[in-house]
C-alpha cells in the first residue's frame, strides 16, 4: 500500500465514505428522536421562520456534504495525519447532536443558544482545517456554516420571544 490513503482500493474507498455516512446519520438521529411537537408549535417564532418541512430536506442535504467533506480529507490523509482538523469535525457534530436535545427535548433555548454558537466556532475551525489538506471538503461546509448562522439567529429570536 502506498504512503496515502488516496491510492485505496475502491471498495475500502466506499467502505470509507459509508462509514462517515454512518456517522452522520448517528448525528441526525437526535433530530429524530427530539423533534418540534406541540411545545414547538406554540412558541412565538420570527416572521422569517422557515416551514417545519424544510428542516428535513435542508439538513439532509447538509450531513450528506458534511459526510463527504470528512470522507475527503480521510481519503487524503487518514485520521492520523488530521488529528486537529478530526478533533474539530468529532466535536462539532457533537454539539450539533445535543442542539434538538436541549432545545426541543429539555426545552432548554439559551443553552442550546450557547451549544449552535460554539459548534459554529468549531466548524469554521474545522474549515479552516480541511482546508489545509483539502479545500474542496472545507468548501463542503460552508453551507453549513452559513445554515448554523440562521439557525443561531433564530435560536435567539425565538428565545427572546419567549422568555
Amino acid at each position: 500500500m502506498s504512503d496515502t490513503l488516496r491510492d485505496l482500493t475502491p471498495l475500502a474507498s466506499i467502505i470509507g465514505l459509508a462509514g462517515f455516512i454512518l456517522l452522520l446519520v448517528a448525528v441526525a438521529s437526535s433530530g429524530a428522536m427530539f423533534k418540534p411537537g406541540d411545545w414547538y408549535d406554540t412558541l412565538a417564532k420570527p416572521v422569517w421562520t422557515p416551514p417545519n418541512w424544510l428542516f428535513p430536506i435542508a439538513w439532509t442535504l447538509l450531513y450528506l456534504m458534511i459526510a463527504f467533506a470528512g470522507w475527503l480529507v480521510w481519503r487524503e490523509v487518514g485520521f492520523t495525519s488530521a488529528r486537529l482538523a478530526f478533533a474539530f469535525y468529532f466535536s462539532q457534530l457533537v454539539l450539533n447532536a445535543a442542539w434538538s436535545w436541549l432545545f426541543f427535548g429539555l426545552h432548554r433555548m439559551e443553552l442550546a443558544l450557547i451549544d449552535v454558537v460554539v459548534m459554529g466556532l468549531l466548524v469554521v475551525a474545522n474549515i479552516v482545517a480541511f482546508y489545509a489538506i483539502h479545500p474542496g471538503a472545507a468548501y463542503l461546509l460552508l453551507p453549513y456554516l452559513l445554515w448554523i448562522g440562521y439557525a443561531a439567529a433564530l435560536n435567539l429570536a425565538i428565545w427572546l420571544m419567549n422568555r
